[in-house]
Parts: structure tokens; sequence; C-alpha cells
């Protein structure tokens, strides 16, 4: 089940910090708690993913871009992802998220996670994430001057997200059906 109590704790908290700039770091702390665990009793891959939205969404809230989502009434998904684990967490372990944008394209926000225990790096995550609008994919671009941001250069990527991207062009979509 999706953690909704945590995450309406994480937006509460959000909503007591002070903004960031559309390119800051939130960082969030967390517990692995017994239903976040897989068979060896270490946090599940999947619930990892759910857990990364913990940071997320209230990177977004942060930044200003919530409420422009909701007066423009566009939506915010996930259009892919890249996930590095390291090391393990475990049962009842504290850890935190850092959350930052990293930069854009012309369809797709780039924001990297990752996952701490005191200063070891559990795991790395990054997401290809679109806004979204009636009409389809809105381009970074509008959601930049939405946020009164128009002036803001595009960040370049780093060189290890844009060969991400690459192999992600070259991927066959859809893939063939077998069987």
């Amino acid at each position: 089940m999706y953690p909704f109590i945590r995450m309406a704790k994480e937006l509460w908290l959000a909503g007591r910090q002070p903004a960031l700039p559309f390119d800051g770091t939130h960082i969030s702390h967390h517990r692995c708690w017994p239903w976040d665990l897989d068979f060896w009793m270490e946090l599940n891959n999947g619930r990892t993913l759910t857990l990364y939205d913990l940071g997320r969404i209230p990177l977004a809230r942060r930044t200003g871009l919530v409420p422009v989502l909701r007066k423009n009434r566009w939506g915010l998904t996930i259009a892919g992802s890249a996930v590095r684990y390291r090391r393990r967490i475990t049962a009842f372990q504290k850890f935190s998220t850092q959350s930052r944008l990293i930069g854009w394209d012309h369809r797709f926000v780039y924001i990297e996670q990752s996952m701490w225990r005191g200063e070891t790096c559990c795991g790395q995550a990054v997401f290809r994430s679109a806004v979204t609008g009636p009409k389809g994919i809105v381009p970074p671009t509008e959601v930049m001057e939405a946020l009164g941001l128009a002036d803001q250069p595009a960040k370049i990527l780093p060189e290890w997200v844009q060969a991400w991207i690459a192999a992600e062009d070259s991927r066959p979509w859809p893939p063939e059906r077998v069987g």
C-alpha cells in the first residue's frame, strides 16, 4: 500500500521549511519499517522507488512547483528511471534522502535522488519526469515561465545523464512481444 500517512507527514514538514531555489536540494529523514522489507530483510527495491516519492514531491512543494501545477491543472509523472542499489538498508535503520533537480531538456525534467545512512550512500536514482496537461507533455520552458523563471538558463545535464538519455532513446518501444 502507498505510504499516504508518511507522505502527508513529509508534505507537512516541507510546508514548514524555507522555500528552495528550483535547483535546490531537499533532504528528508526516514526509517525503514518492517512493511518496507523484502524476504532478505532489507529495504525492498520497489518500496525504494516509492520512498523516493517522499523526497521528490516535497521538493516540488518547496520549489513552488506544486501551486503552479494546481493553478494550471497540470500533473507530474515519472517517464523513466535508472536506479543503483549499493548498500543495504535493514529494519529500523534511519536514513536520509537527498533530492534535487539536475536539469531539463525539451520534454523532461531530470531529478537525482540518493539514500544515505550517515556518510554512506546506499543507493542513487535518476528520474525522468514530465509535467502533463490536457494536450500531453508540457515543455519545461513553459513550466519555467509559469514559475516566473523564464529567464533561467537551461542547466546542462551531466554527461552520465546524457548517456542514459541516449541509451533510452535507442531502446525500442514498444518492446517486442514474445509468445
